[in-house]
């Protein structure tokens, strides 16, 4: 029997569901100083949000969904004129104010002034197809070439202090190459970098063996925001990402996922902790130990975990000492911490830091036409629809509902085979 790459059954399904979620997402503008290849909404001009309508969706989603934080997107939201106002409000409640951001329009001032009225973390999107070109041409450089820009930002979140660095990349067939790079490079930053998540490219393109219809009326093709007019390589899976992490880091071991809605085997968001230094991994935290942070967290703040803090981060060695009886992986790490202190006791003295690896895998598309999303997503957002309804609905499609006023259905195609089964149906399917 052939191995598999990440044996979903020793992996902890996250707890996060519709109504109890580490994250919700919020939208207070769709505009952006960058139009992003593979983005999934569109940039819209002076499209920001009164406050008084972010307010009404903060209480829904206080009437619908527990969260630990919110994340604010777009859109840039750092162009939004209201976002320190905006971060203050989320902070009040109770919940974590967490930044998505290109981080173009980040200064040392704004970053001081957010961090006043209580923003908890960035994450920042950097990736080799965003188009970036204003200010230090960025136009043209490959993923570990940019490695020098996020080392600016996450230089400047740690010179400000006590705040959350994590960085998203959208990987592509042709940059999947750079992620093992890219996961040495975050733990070379272990300090001041916090997670890293990579997420599957995903778009509409003329291969795809489906029609797409809003009710019983056929969408044309290139009317659909996120379409591409070639033939790209979507079908990449998290399974892809592992097995090309391992080539460089055969230790690699992730402990948890979110499921796909269609299908219970799919890692839509896969999660790998680690906890070392900057210059030595003692080990990866496994499955009973992402369960033992997630049930003493919901029991002591009645909510799921997303986003830690810098300096909970750091208490690695405490995690280490105080952990190792009740965890099989922790005893693991220890005992390779303390090989490492043994053989120079100057290494001691160093901080141990925890550190999360995400993999998101978008939607997939079955043979039947189903779309399977990510059962439990946390980038959840809202809606209101053309009856007036408010729902909770995925973020990446919003742009769906937004256009057609509900979301797409696929069909898959037919094609005549000429010969003595004139009706049969062939379609061509991704390899997930």
């Amino acid at each position: 029997m052939e191995q598999l790459i990440v044996d979903p059954g020793k992996l902890y399904r996250l707890p996060w569901n519709m109504a109890d979620n580490g994250i919700t997402w919020l939208e207070p503008t769709a505009q952006c100083n960058l139009n992003c290849f593979g983005c999934y909404r569109k940039n819209i001009k002076n499209s920001h949000k009164p406050m008084a309508e972010i307010k009404h969706e903060l209480d829904f989603y206080r009437s619908q969904r527990k969260s630990d934080c919110i994340s604010i997107a777009g859109g840039d939201p750092l162009l939004y004129p209201n976002i320190i106002e905006l971060v203050a409000e989320v902070k009040s409640r109770g919940l974590k104010p967490i930044i998505n951001t290109n981080g173009i329009a980040l200064t040392k001032e704004l970053l001081h002034d957010l961090k006043k009225a209580g923003v908890f973390g960035f994450t920042f999107h950097i990736d080799s197809k965003q188009g970036r070109g204003r200010g230090k041409n960025w136009e043209g450089k490959n993923e570990l070439e940019l490695n020098e820009l996020r080392l600016h930002f996450a230089q400047m979140v740690a010179d400000e202090g006590d705040i959350a660095c994590s960085f998203n990349s959208t990987v592509y067939a042709d940059t999947i190459q750079y992620v093992p790079e890219l996961v040495n490079w975050a733990q070379k930053h272990i300090d001041i970098v916090d997670t890293m998540v990579f997420i599957l490219f995903r778009y509409i393109t003329p291969d795809l063996p489906f029609d797409f219809y809003a009710g019983d009326k056929k969408i044309i093709f290139d009317d659909i925001h996120y379409h591409s007019d070639h033939e790209e390589v979507t079908n990449l899976i998290a399974q892809d990402a592992v097995q090309e992490i391992r080539k460089k880091n055969p230790d690699f071991e992730p402990a948890a996922f979110l499921n796909g809605t269609k299908k219970a085997d799919d890692f839509k968001w896969l999660l790998t902790e680690r906890i070392g230094t900057k210059d030595k991994i003692f080990g990866y935290l496994d499955n009973k130990f992402i369960e033992m942070a997630m049930t003493l967290y919901h029991l002591k703040e009645d909510r799921y975990l997303s986003y830690a803090s810098p300096k909970t981060l750091s208490l690695g060695r405490s995690i280490l000492l105080n952990l190792w009886p009740f965890n099989k992986s922790v005893r693991k790490a220890l005992k390779n911490y303390l090989k490492y202190v043994g053989s120079n006791p100057l290494r001691g003295l160093k901080k141990v830091h925890m550190q999360s690896i995400m993999i998101i895998q978008p939607v997939d598309f079955m043979e039947n036409g189903d779309q399977s999303m990510c059962d439990g997503c946390p980038d959840i957002t809202y809606w209101k629809d053309k009856n007036g309804e408010e729902k909770l609905v995925w973020s990446c499609r919003l742009e769906e509902p937004m256009q057609y006023g509900e979301f797409l259905k696929t069909v898959p195609k037919k094609k005549k085979v000429v010969g003595k089964q004139p009706n049969k149906i062939e379609i061509e399917l991704p390899h997930n």
